[in-house]
């Protein structure tokens, strides 16, 4: 029995510890979701991060189009002997030579159009990115709402609870009530606030997520704005068919795919073409030629590709093809699947959600302050007292529950088909 109550205290201390936490925070922003989603857009460093890969991919296009520099090469002699008829000497022979590099089989243009598919798988990483953390996003900022309103429920049923406690307390020194009374009430207070305090673990759990994709300070205390819960669409108006064809698509992870496997076939190409040599054409000068002066010539350099022609890469750029055409068939099937399952899931919470009587929770408010009254009017018993207590606070978290169970179904099926169908 000492145990128990060493516990229960160990709670309580714990929760004051957090509510004086609480009371620290000094800057509370309030924001909307459409607020918070354009602070989103403009602060978030993973995006901003992400956004330079976009013009990086687009610094490669610019090398792809890119020639090769010609080659130079200038000889001058020094002091020596020269044939005795000769009027020049050894010092005044000079060479030079200059060459261009050829490329061919088309490899520049094959080059560039690899450059220009990097751009653009860029562009779908950086949407894709933006799906994923918007999807986040939203999803904590609704968990965040709910939960502080759950945390609400704990705040009126502890505020009450401390107060019949006191009353009791003193009932008790009186002789009025029985000492089993004040310990029932106040092993029911500690165990609420041993609730809270967990609460409210999962609130600073979700305010941090929060702040780190709004770059905000620490010391910010963020609260959600909603002012209508009701979705303006529901998954039952928008056929299975259509929220399946919008995620093929926009889903930004499948056009990746789709040019992951474009990008292997024009590598494919290029790799052919890497086996057909390039040529090098050449120009020559020397003053002091092997049988005259002031020689000119021309030339021509060609590999021969008598052993190496490239047969390796090519191969494993053809194996690279069937890999990404695995690769996209897989994510075909897995989204098809996801869509499935979040478009039944969510139909089945909308279900739920709209079975609920709208006046439950008005008529449940008031008869729990009715309860209170006639408890401290001893007119029901303690025992029914607080069975009807946990009924309210059940009843609450379970409503609170579903609400943010049918819009995190919603942001699930936004996400699945990288859309705004229920925004």
């Amino acid at each position: 029995m000492l145990k128990k109550y060493f516990i229960l205290f160990f709670i309580f201390i714990s929760f004051l510890s957090h509510l004086e936490l609480y009371g620290q925070e000094t800057d509370t922003l309030k924001l909307d979701i459409k607020e918070t989603e354009k602070r989103f857009i403009n602060n978030n460093l993973q995006l901003i991060a992400e956004r330079y890969n976009i013009d990086i991919a687009g610094a490669e296009i610019v090398t792809a189009k890119l020639f090769p520099n010609p080659d130079f090469n200038y000889n001058n002699g020094f002091a020596g002997k020269t044939d005795p008829g000769s009027s020049l000497s050894a010092s005044a022979e000079r060479t030079f030579g200059i060459s261009q590099l050829i490329q061919t089989a088309g490899k520049r243009n094959k080059n560039i159009k690899l450059a220009n598919l990097g751009v653009e798988q860029s562009k779908h990483q950086f949407f894709d990115l933006l799906r994923t953390l918007k999807f986040n996003l939203r999803s904590n900022f609704y968990n965040l709402y709910y939960q502080q309103q759950s945390a609400r429920v704990y705040n009126k049923e502890i505020s009450s609870l401390a107060r019949l406690l006191d009353t009791f307390r003193i009932q008790f020194k009186k002789g009025n009530i029985a000492e089993k009374e004040v310990i029932r009430i106040q092993s029911q207070l500690y165990s609420l606030q041993g609730e809270y305090n967990d609460l409210y673990t999962n609130i600073d759990s979700l305010q941090k997520q929060l702040k780190t994709f709004l770059r905000l300070p620490g010391q910010t205390y963020i609260l959600p704005q909603v002012s209508d819960v009701a979705p303006k669409r529901k998954p039952s108006q928008i056929p299975y068919i259509q929220v399946l064809d919008s995620a093929l698509v926009n889903r930004q992870d499948l056009m990746l795919s789709k040019s992951m496997l474009e990008y292997s076939k024009v590598n494919l190409k290029l790799q052919k073409a890497l086996a057909v040599p390039d040529v090098s054409l050449s120009v020559n000068y020397d003053r002091l030629g092997s049988y005259g002066t002031n020689f000119w010539g021309a030339g021509i350099d060609i590999n021969l590709p008598f052993f190496d022609r490239n047969q390796g890469e090519i191969k494993k750029a053809d194996l690279n093809i069937k890999q990404n055409q695995a690769l996209l068939d897989d994510l075909f099937n897995r989204i098809e699947n996801d869509v499935s399952s979040g478009y039944q899931s969510s139909l089945r919470i909308e279900k739920i959600a709209d079975g609920i009587d709208p006046e439950f929770n008005t008529n449940f408010n008031r008869m729990i302050n009715a309860v209170f009254e006639n408890y401290q009017k001893r007119n029901i018993s303690l025992l029914e007292f607080l069975d009807f207590y946990d009924s309210y606070k059940n009843n609450t978290l379970q409503m609170n529950n579903i609400m943010l169970n049918r819009l995190l179904s919603l942001e699930q099926l936004n996400y699945l088909t990288g859309t705004s169908f229920f925004n």
